[in-house]
C-alpha cells in the first residue's frame, strides 16, 4: 500500500514516471487516490461523484499503451466534459441525474495521456459565478481554509488538487475559473489561447468564445505536459490557433530571455484592490526584476463599463442557451427551484436580448481584442492581480435572500426594460472581486496565475501574467522561472492528503 505522505508528493509528471518504472502499481496509486477523496472530501466538498471501479477498468482498458501518464488519477468537472456513462449536471437540479451518452473530444484526449477519471468536482449552475456553492451540490470549501471559498467556477477541482487527491484535475474557464480558483488555493492556473484545446464534438464555443479548458495543476510542467498531450483543433471547430513552434515541456527547457513585462496594478473591470492582492502583483514585478526581465508600468487601453456590460450580456445569451438545452435534455421547461434565481435572471435578460444587440455586444469585444493586439506590440507579458480580494468565506458572495427574491421576480415579468435596469445594476459589483480575469477571456489571450503571496490570514493570492494570442510557451517559462523562487509545491493547506488525521 502506497503511503499517503509519499503520494502527497508526487505530481503528475512524477506519478507517471514511478508507474511507468514500475516503482508503484497504477492501481495502487488509483486506490491511494480514492483513500484520501474518502477521507477528505467530507470535509471539501468538492468530488460530488466517484467511480472507483471505472477508473480500474480504465486501467485494464489503457494497459500496454505508450500513454504518456498512464495511471495517473484525475477528476472532471462537473460542467460539460463530457465522459460516457457518468454524471453531467452542470451542478442544476433540472439535470439531477443526468448521464453522459458520449465523450468529449478534451476528455478523449486526456484519457488518451493516461489520465485515470476518478469522478467528477463541485461547480456552481452552469459555471454563472466565481464560487462553487450550488443549491444542488452545496458549497466547496478551501482546503488552506474550511470557512472559505476555493473560488470558482473549478472550485472543486482546485480544492482536490490543493489537498493533494489527485495531482492534476480539469477545468474550464469562462471568464476567470481556473485562474481564480488556482489563485485561493495556491495553484499554477492557465487559461490557454482561445482554440488552443478542443470544445467539440457538440459545442463549437462556449459563451461566444470566451471558454477555453485546460487543467489545475501544482507544478508548472505538470501544466505544459498535459497541454502538449490535449492541445490541437478538432474537426469542425469554429476556431483556429497556429500549433506551438516545439512542445511546451521543450519551452520550458529553453534558455530564458529578458522579457519585457507590464505592470497593472489597479483593477481593469472594478475600482477596489485589497492590499494582499496589489502586494501580489508587487512581489511578482519584483521577482521578475531579479530574473532580469525589464519592469514597468503601464495603463491597459480598457472601456470598463462598456466592457462589463458586453462581457455580462453574451453570458446571458449563453445562459438562456445552455438553459434552453438543458430543458431539451431534461424533456420539460423548468419549473420551481429547478433552477436558481441567479440562473433564471441571467437566461430571462439573454431571451430578452435582440440579434442585433448581441452582435452589437460581440463587436465591441471584438474592438478590445482588436486593441489589446496593438496594445502588446510594445511588451511580452502583463502582470496584474489575479483577483482583487483573498479568498471570501463561505455564503459571502451569494445572493441574499431579498436579491434571490427580487432575481426571480424579475425573471418572471420578463420585461425587457426592467431586465436592462438589473443588468446594469450587476456590472457594476459582480465583477468586483475578479475584475482582471475577464478582459483575456474577451479577447482570446492566454493568461496564467501563479500562487507568489498570501493574504495576512494565510490564504493564497496569485500573480496574474497575460501573454500574446497564441503565446503560451513565454508564459510557462515565466511561470517555470518564478517557481524556482517561490518553490510553491512544498506549501500545503492544513487539510491535505498525508498531513490530515486519519
Amino acid at each position: 500500500m502506497i503511503a499517503a505522505h509519499e503520494y502527497a508528493t508526487w505530481d503528475a509528471v512524477e506519478t507517471a514516471r514511478l508507474i511507468a518504472n514500475k516503482s508503484v502499481q497504477a492501481s495502487e496509486v488509483l486506490d491511494a487516490a480514492a483513500r484520501g477523496i474518502e477521507a477528505l472530501n467530507p470535509q471539501l466538498n468538492a468530488v460530488v461523484h466517484l467511480d472507483v471501479e471505472r477508473a480500474h477498468a480504465m486501467l485494464g482498458e489503457h494497459r500496454g499503451t505508450a500513454a504518456p501518464f498512464f495511471g495517473v488519477p484525475f477528476l472532471l468537472k462537473d460542467l460539460g466534459a463530457e465522459h460516457r456513462g457518468q454524471p453531467c449536471t452542470g451542478s442544476s437540479r433540472l439535470l439531477e441525474g443526468a448521464v453522459a451518452d458520449h465523450d468529449a473530444e478534451l476528455v478523449a484526449r486526456f484519457h488518451r495521456a493516461g489520465l485515470m477519471t476518478l469522478g467528477r468536482t463541485n461547480t456552481p449552475e452552469f459555471g454563472l459565478m466565481g464560487i462553487t456553492e450550488s443549491a444542488l451540490r452545496g458549497p466547496a470549501r478551501n482546503p488552506w481554509s474550511l470557512d472559505h471559498t476555493p473560488g470558482g467556477s473549478s472550485g472543486g477541482a482546485a480544492a482536490a488538487v490543493a489537498a493533494r487527491m489527485v495531482p492534476v484535475a480539469h477545468g474550464g474557464d469562462g471568464g476567470g475559473s481556473i485562474r481564480i480558483p488556482a489563485s485561493h488555493c495556491g495553484l499554477v492556473g492557465l487559461k490557454p489561447t482561445r482554440a488552443r484545446t478542443p470544445a467539440g464534438p457538440v459545442r463549437g464555443e462556449g459563451w461566444g468564445g470566451f471558454v477555453s479548458e485546460h487543467v489545475l495543476t501544482r507544478t508548472v510542467r505538470d501544466c505544459a505536459a498535459i497541454l502538449d498531450q490535449v492541445h490541437g483543433v478538432d474537426v469542425g471547430a469554429p476556431y483556429h490557433v497556429a500549433p506551438p513552434a516545439e512542445t511546451f515541456m521543450a519551452s520550458l527547457a529553453a534558455a530564458p530571455r529578458a522579457l519585457r513585462v507590464g505592470v497593472y496594478r489597479g483593477a481593469l473591470l472594478g475600482n477596489t484592490m485589497d492590499p494582499a492582492c496589489t502586494e501580489a502583483v508587487e512581489r511578482g514585478a519584483s521577482m521578475c526584476a531579479e530574473l532580469g526581465h525589464e519592469v514597468f508600468d503601464v495603463e491597459v487601453p480598457i472601456d470598463a463599463p462598456t466592457l462589463s456590460l458586453a462581457y455580462l450580456r453574451i453570458v446571458a445569451a449563453g445562459t438562456a442557451a445552455r438553459v434552453a438545452a438543458a430543458e431539451r435534455s431534461a424533456g420539460r421547461r423548468a419549473r420551481g427551484d429547478d433552477l436558481e434565481p441567479a440562473t433564471r435572471l441571467f437566461a430571462a435578460i439573454g431571451r430578452a436580448m435582440s440579434a442585433a444587440d448581441y452582435m452589437g455586444e460581440v463587436e465591441r469585444v471584438h474592438a478590445f481584442g482588436r486593441a489589446m493586439g496593438r496594445f502588446f506590440g510594445d511588451f511580452d507579458v502583463l502582470l496584474t492581480s489575479t483577483v482583487a480580494r483573498p479568498p471570501v468565506r463561505v455564503g459571502e458572495l451569494a445572493p441574499s435572500w431579498a436579491e434571490s427574491v427580487l432575481a426571480r421576480l424579475l425573471a418572471g415579468v420578463g420585461l425587457r426594460s426592467l431586465l436592462n435596469v438589473a443588468l446594469n445594476e450587476m456590472a457594476k459589483a459582480p465583477l468586483a472581486a475578479t475584475p482582471n480575469t475577464q478582459p483575456f477571456n474577451m479577447t482570446g489571450q492566454p493568461a496564467i496565475s501563479v500562487p507568489v503571496h498570501r493574504s495576512p490570514e494565510g490564504l493564497p493570492v496569485g500573480a496574474h501574467f497575460v501573454g500574446r494570442f497564441g503565446d503560451e510557451a513565454t508564459l510557462l517559462r515565466l511561470a517555470g522561472q518564478l517557481e524556482e523562487i517561490v518553490k510553491w509545491d512544498v506549501e500545503r493547506p492544513p487539510l491535505c492528503v498525508g498531513s490530515a488525521p486519519p
